[in-house]
């Protein structure tokens, strides 16, 4: 499991009782944190370290490894610039990296300290993340939070109404291998290629589910593409809604096969517009 870390020691402890009561088999934690520079920070770090008191959690191994962030070998106090920010993710970059390249699953966990670490940390994680890792927000009652904070309280029973949200997140660089080639690149070159990358792949599913339409159904795509509504679409192809409907959904069978889409997710006319509309607009 993978935490940012603040000043607040519980979340973490919060963040990892829930993956182990899911049945999540936990082996290592890495908090990640800025210089542990203030009185809450430096207790936060006293706290968690006697959680994990030789290298092990409620009883079993489970070592946790502390990673602060730096620029220029100097450890960071904030993240108040481009600098820094761009130092920030260069470490979780590498942090994650080093951890797949072990071939672990990972949690990463973005609720404690600074939100731009978080943020940043997600970044990484769409450019590094398979499809098994996870991404994780905590949400924890005020009320507790205000009784837990500073590390009060470290763990807390199901009642309390602590868990784990999972947050969805498409894993870019298992889609794109060739993104994680890029472990020189700053953030936004990555980030460029990224979005390159997408663009061309948006294109090509937009082209397969063209090709497999028949010209009745491809009208109603455009049409739908355009902005228009169901009503407007059977009015400007004059044809009945029924018809619009029928075309509609054989259309959205084929972007269900194209973007892979679960079965229990709906997508409606509306992610036709999404998906489509600068495909047809592009010159």
């Amino acid at each position: 499991m993978i935490a940012t870390l603040g000043g607040q020691p519980q979340v973490l402890t919060f963040a990892l009782d829930d993956l182990l009561a899911r049945g999540e088999g936990v082996d290592q934690v890495v908090a990640v944190h800025v210089a542990p520079h203030t009185p809450a920070m430096q207790q936060s770090l006293a706290v968690l370290a006697a959680a994990f008191d030789g290298g092990r959690y409620a009883g079993r191994p489970c070592p946790l490894r502390s990673v602060i962030l730096r620029h220029d070998a100097a450890g960071l106090v904030d993240i108040a610039d481009e600098a820094a920010a761009e130092a920030t993710w260069q470490t979780l970059h590498r942090l994650i990296g080093q951890l797949k390249a072990e071939g672990r699953r990972l949690h990463l966990v973005v609720t404690g300290g600074p939100r731009l670490i978080g943020l940043l940390a997600m970044s990484a994680a769409t450019l590094l993340f398979d499809h098994q890792d996870r991404l994780w927000h905590l949400y924890t009652p005020r009320p507790l939070r205000e009784a837990a904070r500073g590390g009060a309280l470290l763990h807390v029973g199901p009642a309390a109404g602590v868990r784990l949200i999972q947050t969805p997140m498409a894993p870019w660089g298992a889609y794109f291998p060739a993104l994680r080639l890029l472990a020189s690149a700053t953030s936004a070159q990555v980030l460029a290629t990224q979005a390159r990358w997408m663009d061309e792949g948006e294109q090509a599913r937009c082209r397969a589910v063209e090709a497999r339409l028949t010209p009745k159904q491809a009208e109603v795509l455009r049409a739908f593409a355009a902005g228009l509504i169901p009503q407007e679409v059977a009015e400007r192809l004059n044809v009945t809604l029924k018809t619009v409907d029928t075309h509609k959904t054989a259309v959205l069978d084929q972007c269900r096969i194209a973007w892979g889409v679960p079965d229990g997710e709906r997508w409606t006319y509306h992610d036709l517009r999404r998906r489509f509309e600068r495909y047809y607009s592009a010159p």
